[in-house]
């Protein structure tokens, strides 16, 4: 019988100088950046899973400075200050456009929103990976996806590419109604908003309340949630510990750390 979930990759790493093609606003606290341009030829993203390390320009920088893959790893020249890195998921790719959109969330003074609160077209960024892709097999009984609008981009085209037999459960989180998006998907969907009402991000048990009191339907499921890392630590450890469900199809993942400006979990 074959996985119904496994990891495809790693796939040789490239770095791409991309360019700026739209910025729109999505909520009032998320951006969508179109990139573009010769170097975004060949990039694929197999999995809403993906994650492309963005090369963010250093202030007063047109263009980042790429490196170049070395016997040992990445080098970068002699002299130069690096870029800011950050992951970001690849929200849509159209290869026949020949673009690729990414979802920002406007956080505060990070790196990456910081870049894309200004972005304007004709900007430049750096843009490398995916290195791997997590493939997840559509015929689960049941799909749970949780999320703050860190995980909101994957969710959404995870949601878009489900087939119409899928049975999708949603639980999002977000400040308020303001953020709130329209999400697409063939799949059946049970989905459930959820407000913050002025709390600050992260400091809220929203998500993992619904998730404890959710009677889990029949069958296989597979769930994939993202957000802040201490939230999602509970909500694998009650899924997997307390649930008792297959470690291999619970995918929950911290995207970013309350009070650590840059965390980073490993995506593998």
């Amino acid at each position: 019988m074959a996985e119904r979930v496994f990891r495809r990759g790693p796939f040789p790493v490239k770095f791409r100088l991309l360019q700026v093609r739209r910025v729109r606003r999505v909520t009032p606290h998320m951006v969508r950046v179109t990139l573009g341009g010769e170097d975004l030829v060949g990039f694929h993203s197999d999995s809403a899973d993906d994650h492309v390390k963005l090369l963010i320009p250093n202030p007063g920088e047109l263009k980042p400075v790429l490196p170049t893959m070395g016997p040992h790893g990445v080098v970068f020249p002699e002299g130069v200050k690096r870029p800011a890195t950050r992951d970001y998921t690849p929200r849509r790719h159209d290869p026949v456009a020949g673009e690729l959109d990414l979802d920002f969330v406007l956080h505060g003074s990070g790196p990456g929103s910081t870049w894309a609160s200004r972005a304007k077209e004709g900007d430049f960024i750096g843009v490398a990976g995916p290195r791997g892709s997590l493939m997840v097999a559509d015929d689960f009984d049941w799909y749970l996806f949780a999320g703050d609008p860190s995980g909101l981009p994957s969710i959404s085209r995870r949601l878009e590419e489900l087939p119409a037999s899928a049975r999708a459960i949603v639980f999002l989180e977000v400040g308020d109604a303001s953020e709130e998006i329209p999400l697409n998907t063939r799949a059946r969907m049970e989905l459930t908003w959820f407000h913050r009402n002025g709390a600050a991000p992260g400091t809220t048990h929203l998500l993992e309340q619904a998730i404890r009191e959710l009677p889990l339907p029949p069958g296989d499921g597979f769930v994939w949630a993202a957000g802040e890392a201490i939230s999602m630590r509970n909500i694998r450890e009650f899924l997997v510990n307390e649930r008792g469900l297959n470690k291999s199809w619970v995918r929950v993942i911290g995207y970013w750390k309350r009070g650590t400006a840059d965390h980073e979990e490993p995506h593998d």
